[in-house]
C-alpha cells in the first residue's frame, strides 16, 4: 500500500464533551465514521483527564469531583485538500466545542501488508 500522506499535512483537532451525541450516538464516534467515509487518512480519538471549556466548569476524573463529560479529543491528520473538503461536514456534526487546524510534517505513514493481528484471528496450528 503507497501512502496516502508524505511531508506537509495538516493536523485537525476537535475538542467535545464526552456526552455529546449525534444522531443516537457518541459525536467522536460520528466524527471518525464520516471521517472515514470521506476517505481521511485516519482518525484517534483521546479521552482526557480534566478540561474546561467555554463555560469554565472543570471536568476531571478526581473521584471527589467526578465528571460525567469528560473532555475528548479527535485528531485527523491529513493533506489540506482533505481536511478542507471535510470542514464543512464536521461544521454540521458538531454544535459545541473547538476545533482547530496547525501544520504538520509528516515523517511516516505506512501500513503493514498482511493478516492484521488485532483483527485477524491467529492460524491454528494443526
Amino acid at each position: 500500500m503507497e501512502a496516502k500522506i508524505t511531508g506537509e499535512a495538516v493536523r485537525l483537532r476537535i475538542f467535545v464533551g464526552e456526552t455529546a451525541h449525534c444522531h443516537g450516538k457518541p459525536l467522536y464516534h460520528a466524527i471518525v465514521l464520516k471521517a472515514r467515509q470521506m476517505g481521511m487518512a485516519g482518525a484517534t480519538v483521546m479521552r482526557a483527564f480534566e478540561g474546561f471549556g467555554p463555560s469554565s466548569r472543570i471536568h476531571t476524573t478526581n473521584i471527589l469531583d467526578l465528571s460525567s463529560d469528560l473532555p475528548i479529543v479527535i485528531e485527523i491528520v491529513d493533506s489540506r485538500e482533505y481536511i478542507e473538503q471535510f470542514l464543512p461536514e464536521l461544521d454540521s456534526l458538531v454544535d459545541s466545542g473547538l476545533i482547530t487546524m496547525d501544520s504538520v510534517h509528516v515523517v511516516k505513514y505506512s501500513h503493514k501488508s498482511g493478516p492484521d493481528r488485532h483483527v485477524d484471528p491467529p492460524e491454528m496450528n494443526g
